[in-house]
């Protein structure tokens, strides 16, 4: 889901949000009046009194919004099934300020998959951010292990900021590049 227009919204109640691109931890009251300027990937950045706000995706309620549907896997699915499942969660992992998930944007590394003792599946993902000092870097860690931890038999996703190598834009896809206008 993606939405370029400014949709209005009130608070129903009050509700955690992250200041972005700061990455401190806030509460919006109930009752205060904002605008969505990007809904991607279940989260919500919102405009509120001249600041930019992310709303979790399970907090959507508090702006109107629907919760996103739980994830599924056939019965026995093969570890290529879960692979594909991982890469897709990935692609619903954004950064507040820039419309392109973070597979697009090259800052996911590698993500690996492995079989535990009990049959459960863990996930080790590398990722790195568009610049080491953004204060957004440890709440995108932080959804990207929360999403893959939602992947049916994944019972731990460990998710390592990295930045060696430095990203740079010859990372991105061909998509993100012509949309953003850095090809």
């Amino acid at each position: 889901m993606y939405s370029r227009s400014s949709e209005p919204v009130q608070f129903s109640r009050d509700c955690a949000a992250v200041l972005v691109p700061q990455g401190e931890l806030v509460t919006l009251p109930a009752g205060s009046y904002g605008y969505i300027t990007q809904a991607l990937g279940g989260s919500y950045t919102v405009f509120v009194e001249g600041n930019l706000f992310r709303i979790a995706g399970k907090d959507g309620d508090a702006i109107g919004k629907e919760p996103t549907e739980p994830l599924s896997l056939p019965e026995n699915a093969s570890d290529d099934e879960v692979e594909a499942l991982v890469w897709n969660q990935l692609r619903t992992c954004f950064d507040p300020e820039i419309p392109f998930n973070i597979v697009d944007l090259g800052l996911v590394y590698e993500a690996n998959l492995s079989t535990r003792e009990d049959g459960q599946r863990g996930v080790e993902v590398k990722m790195t951010l568009t610049a080491p000092g953004c204060g957004m870097g440890e709440i995108l860690v932080d959804d990207v292990r929360s999403k893959l931890e939602m992947i049916p038999t994944v019972a731990e996703a460990d998710v390592e900021l990295v930045f060696d190598p430095p990203w740079g834009r010859h990372m991105m896809s061909e998509a993100a590049k012509l949309e953003t206008g850095m090809l």
